[in-house]
């Protein structure tokens, strides 16, 4: 292949002033933040010095020591182009005053479609990046990074501690990445989407524990697309504090909701002392649509999660399009699922178990029952509940149609099995209830009310009490 001497003349040049410039932007880097009149002795107030560095357009931005904030430092990205905060996990900003100590402001207030783009957007904005850095608070209004109008913010191996809110999102963001952080010991709430306009964002492999308002909570606002996967995220709540939930997603008072959202193979747990606590709860009751009609909000995958250790596992609420699979539930104080007033929900095969390890103290308190209400087109398949104590039946449904509940494994449980409460057009089958507790007096099946139900081919240890009239009955196996 022949090459010319032109060609590779120009190759070298560029490769060369590549290297020049990558050499002086590293010397740059490393000596910009003290040539700027910042200290990071963690005794001066750092907070001029690090706003004239950004401003300066210096773009890669590497922090070594400790730097006192008393104002935020704020990233004008379309005025000061690209820019990244890096610490390698050593430089730590301590926040003194209120607000956040690091505000990105974007100009993007559209949707992530390319052809809703200004040029300035790719030209200047686009992944403002936070790695390797810890962020500490020393005010009670004092937040971590605060976003709004940015495209592709990315916050990476950081870690906030001792704040309100840790990452907080308002106005509209789009393609959100936060991954391998530490969100841990904060007033308010690990990850806030505050009313926001937030399509696409990612929360992977991050510790998201003991923030006292709340782990990952979305309220009001427009969004869509949020996958959590891989976290651990405990103990964000307090008795202290209001209700609140590990996950919560609150659309009530939006004309939008949230929507479109992927819980995967985390670990959600604790704790069982706070009032109406929750590992996951979704409301999904937004604003009527212009028809005045009601919508219910949803579309969540909630699967190969490991749940525990609070009043609610997971609450779901006027929620639409919800399913659950492949979890392990245990220590629901007052029940391992509670569905309330939705449509459309698959509970699929997860395990509601009272593993013994764990009884011991107050969990011997916990129900662990499960009850759906007020619910419609829903089906529920392959559950397998044991040992739901001091709780009317194991598995509730009341006053539901059209619910499907087939192979489903209820056992040793107090009270009643399973129990229909004015449930109609509804079908039972192939399932097995038994207690084996010795001096038990639980009952496998009642049916109370209701009507146009089948139930059949069931394994029941108990003859089931099932008013005439109630449901065609066939193929049940009972002494």
């Amino acid at each position: 292949m022949f090459v010319s001497r032109r060609k590779i003349a120009f190759t070298v040049i560029v490769l060369l002033a590549g290297l020049a410039i990558g050499s002086s932007a590293k010397q740059v880097n490393q000596d910009n933040v003290r040539s700027f009149g910042a200290t990071g002795d963690g005794i001066a107030d750092d907070t001029a010095a690090l706003q004239k560095i950004v401003d300066s357009g210096a773009g890669n931005i590497r922090l070594r020591g400790v730097y006192r904030l008393t104002e935020p430092v704020v990233i004008d990205l379309d005025k000061v182009g690209y820019t990244s905060f890096s610490g390698d996990g050593i430089a730590r900003i301590v926040m003194s005053g209120p607000g956040p100590a690091l505000k990105f402001v974007g100009t993007h207030f559209k949707s992530a479609d390319p052809d809703g783009f200004e040029e300035n957007v790719w030209l200047r904005q686009r992944m403002p990046l936070v790695d390797g850095i810890a962020i500490e608070g020393n005010h009670p209004e004092a937040v971590g990074i605060e976003a709004v109008g940015t495209m592709e913010l990315t916050v990476t191996r950081v870690h906030i501690r001792g704040v309100m809110h840790c990452i907080h999102l308002t106005g509209n963001n789009r393609n959100l990445i936060i991954s391998d952080c530490h969100l841990y010991e904060n007033r308010g709430i690990g990850i806030f989407y505050d009313n926001v306009n937030l399509h696409q964002s990612n929360i992977t492999g991050c510790h998201i524990s003991y923030n006292r308002r709340g782990g990952i909570v979305s309220r009001g606002g427009n969004v869509r697309n949020i996958h959590i996967t891989g976290c651990d995220i405990e103990s964000n709540m307090s008795p202290e504090t209001p209700p609140t939930a590990n996950v919560l997603i609150d659309s009530a008072d939006s004309s939008y909701g949230t929507g479109e959202v992927a819980i995967t193979g985390c670990t959600i747990q604790h704790n069982s002392p706070s009032p109406d606590s929750a590992n996951i709860r979704i409301i999904g009751r937004s604003k009527p649509d212009r028809n005045g009609k009601l919508v219910r909000e949803g579309n969540v995958t909630i699967t190969g999660n490991v749940l525990s250790d609070v009043k609610v596992n997971v609450h779901l609420k006027d929620c639409r399009g919800v399913i659950l699979t492949g979890n392990t539930f245990w220590m629901g104080y007052t029940h391992n699922l509670l569905i309330e007033d939705c449509s459309n929900i698959i509970v699929g095969a997860n395990n509601f178990d009272r593993n013994p390890r764990y009884d011991y103290g107050n969990s011997l308190d916990a129900r662990n029952s499960l009850l759906v209400c007020n619910s419609a087109d829903c089906t529920l398949t392959g559950l397998h509940i044991t040992n739901v104590w001091k709780s009317p039946a194991g598995l509730t449904i009341e006053s539901c149609k059209r619910m499907n509940v087939t192979n489903c494994t209820i056992l040793d449980c107090d009270g009643i099995g399973l129990l229909l409460k004015d449930v109609t057009n509804s079908r039972l089958s192939g399932c097995l209830i038994s207690d084996s507790r010795p001096n038990t007096e639980s009952t496998s099946l009642r049916v109370v009310g209701g009507g146009d139900n089948m139930i059949v081919n069931n394994l029941l240890a108990t003859e089931p009490q099932i008013p005439e009239n109630a449901a065609r009955v066939s193929g049940n196996v009972h002494p």
